[in-house]
């Protein structure tokens, strides 16, 4: 059987991203891509136009910024690295995703023996 592969709803990928270039530091787009795959447990799969639309949106926001260097391989590629704004907009989005994430679990858990109304 072959596994599912997630569809991320909007702007969780620029979280990702935010955390994943905390995380290692100075990366290229295609190994970001490729760090959200492993980390993710191969459930996300991310093609280079949906990778490459969230870092200018990141850019954009000043979330990230970018710089050429060298690949292992020896070829021009242009590395990514969180800016002091980006560590604040991921600390607040990290926030915002756990509090959401538990309203919908608890949603999701309720039953109708509980009672209970969740706010």
């Amino acid at each position: 059987m072959a596994k599912d592969k997630l569809d991320l709803l909007q702007g969780t990928l620029d979280l990702l991203v935010l955390r994943t270039l905390a995380t290692m530091g100075k990366m290229h787009g295609y190994g970001i891509a490729r760090r959200i795959e492993q980390v993710g447990g191969e459930a996300v799969l991310l093609n280079q136009g949906t990778i490459y639309a969230s870092l200018v949106r990141l850019q954009q926001g000043k979330w990230i910024e970018a710089k050429w260097g060298t690949s292992d391989n020896n070829r021009k590629a242009k590395y990514y690295e969180i800016t002091t704004r980006g560590k604040k907009r991921l600390a607040d989005e990290t926030a915002n995703w756990e509090r959401v994430s538990g309203v919908v679990h608890r949603i999701l858990k309720a039953g109708p023996e509980t009672g209970e109304i969740v706010t």
